[in-house]
């Protein structure tokens, strides 16, 4: 039997060779097929929502440090967008990453032909679009749902009479 501390021991050891294995299969991945990742990545803009991310740390970060040292908000303001603007390229590891993730998803082709899509007219109508669609989809849900549930309760209620008449009507007879 595996002592308790062993396998404790065992488990960061199983985390790396998977960490470690993990860019073995990505490279599986052709240069063409992840070159028609980032493509489809960019023209479903994929990573948009990640857009703020810097900004508001950068944000939170100069308020955090001028809430002690608020007779230095000039130079950390400063000091704060200067380190944030020095993190910036590494935007491209996340355009990278998600690449891949789509790359293992789709097939080259699939991701060609998202690609184009969404290059198009339609396709970029759909992505100005989409969100209001998916809003006004959600309330259309919404009323539909409270309408199918008023419906069926309503029925059942009146199934209910039928199956079980009150006691009142029952002995009046």
């Amino acid at each position: 039997m595996v002592s308790t501390s062993l396998r404790r021991g065992m488990l960061p050891i199983a985390a790396a060779v998977l960490w470690f294995a993990t860019p073995a299969m990505a490279q599986d991945i052709s240069p063409a097929h992840l070159a028609a990742a980032r493509e489809a990545v960019d023209a479903i803009d994929a990573t948009e929502q990640f857009d703020q991310i810097l900004l508001n740390a950068a944000t939170q970060i100069k308020a955090e440090l001028i809430v002690n040292n608020p007779n230095l908000q000039n130079e950390i303001s400063n000091m704060v967008d200067e380190n944030a603007l020095a993190l910036a390229p590494r935007r491209g590891d996340l355009e990278n990453e998600v690449a891949r993730i789509y790359a293992k998803l789709f097939t080259e082709q699939e991701l060609r032909e998202i690609g184009q899509f969404y290059q198009s007219e339609a396709g970029r109508k759909l992505i100005s679009q989409g969100p209001a669609a998916s809003r006004d989809m959600m309330q259309a849900a919404d009323v539909w749902s409270n309408g199918i549930v008023r419906d069926l309760r309503n029925s059942a209620q009146q199934g209910m009479r039928r199956l079980a008449p009150p006691a009142e009507a029952s002995s009046a007879q």
